[in-house]
């Protein structure tokens, strides 16, 4: 019986956690009330302050589950072999991303100026800057540090665009990374 309760309360739960995705995706965050969450959703308003305290425990909890889902799925991605192979993943990153979490992503562009939104984008990139450094040093790049800074800023602008739908050719632009960096 109470496998069957709880089951209910996960299920309601997660309808809760997919119509805010949506919601603030597409909305945005403040154009989106807990009301209408609750009606998309199916459940009552109550709930959702039950399971997330309020509005912004909602969205804490749906960038922080996002991130963790992106680590977990791309975690042998980011795993250092050689610095071509690295780089090659760091410029597919940004399309592989949007493509596999569409939502998340959009969500995470309309938030970039979201203090909390940031800061999860920055605890993620984080380990990423010293690796590619890494890879353009190992490379011989007579400024590794400029070349990653510039790459980031470029892999930022992609899947900001792509999250948007404003791109129309990642592929063709990482290709022309790929053979920028001879990889």
């Amino acid at each position: 019986m109470n496998a069957m309760i709880k089951q209910k309360v996960e299920s309601r739960k997660e309808k809760i956690l997919r119509e805010a995705l949506l919601l603030f995706a597409e909305k945005g965050y403040m154009d989106t009330s807990t009301k209408i969450i609750a009606q998309r959703a199916g459940v009552s308003e109550a709930l959702i302050f039950k399971h997330f305290g309020n509005k912004d425990n909602l969205l804490f909890y749906l960038i922080k589950s996002g991130y963790r889902r992106v680590l977990q799925h791309h975690r042998g991605m980011l795993t250092y072999r050689d610095a071509k192979s690295f780089l090659r993943s760091m410029i597919n990153l940004p399309r592989e991303l949007v493509n596999e979490e569409p939502l998340f992503w959009k969500l995470q562009e309309r938030l970039s100026h979201h203090e909390f939104s940031r800061q999860q984008h920055e605890l993620f990139m984080k380990p990423v800057y010293p690796t590619i450094q890494r890879a353009f040093a190992e490379l011989g790049y007579e400024k590794p540090a400029l070349e990653t800074q510039l790459l980031l800023l470029i892999i930022e602008i992609l899947w900001k665009k792509e999250a948007n739908g404003d791109l129309t050719n990642s592929a063709e632009l990482a290709k022309l990374l790929e053979a920028k960096y001879g990889l």
